[in-house]
């Protein structure tokens, strides 16, 4: 696992919630979802949360949240600091070889990867002979 593509973010929520600990509540729920590597409630509606690019992004994360019935904060900044995390993550994940709505891309990755190595077990023969044979 490459270090960066782990990554650390902090999702504040709505103090407007009738749950006074939504940190606490969303921590429980994400705990067993693949790619998520740690999560700790900085206080009731502060979470800290470290995830793995390839597996899963921010925006999927909060977009869980908020269909689950989480109240994220949403004035100015976290919306601009929300768009520009969005787009950074969807970028890198572009580049190393996974697109939107993919949720996982990993093992696609090293298919990619794998595929560029010179290791002699390929065929050679081209694409319509291939199947011909």
């Amino acid at each position: 696992m490459e270090k960066r593509n782990i990554k650390t973010r902090e999702i504040f929520f709505d103090k407007s919630h009738p749950d006074a600990h939504q940190a606490n509540t969303a921590a429980e729920r994400l705990a067993d979802v693949e790619g998520i590597l740690d999560l700790s409630a900085i206080s009731a509606n502060h979470l800290r949360i470290t995830y793995h690019l390839l597996e899963i992004d921010l925006e999927q994360i909060e977009e869980g949240l908020i269909e689950a019935g989480f109240f994220l904060k949403n004035n100015l900044i976290n919306k601009i600091r929300d768009a520009l995390f969005f787009y950074t993550e969807e970028t890198e994940r572009a580049n190393q070889g996974c697109t939107k709505g993919n949720s996982n891309c990993t093992r696609k990755v090293f298919i990619a990867r794998y595929n560029q190595i010179n290791h002699g077990c390929r065929d050679v023969r081209p694409d319509h002979w291939r199947r011909y044979l």
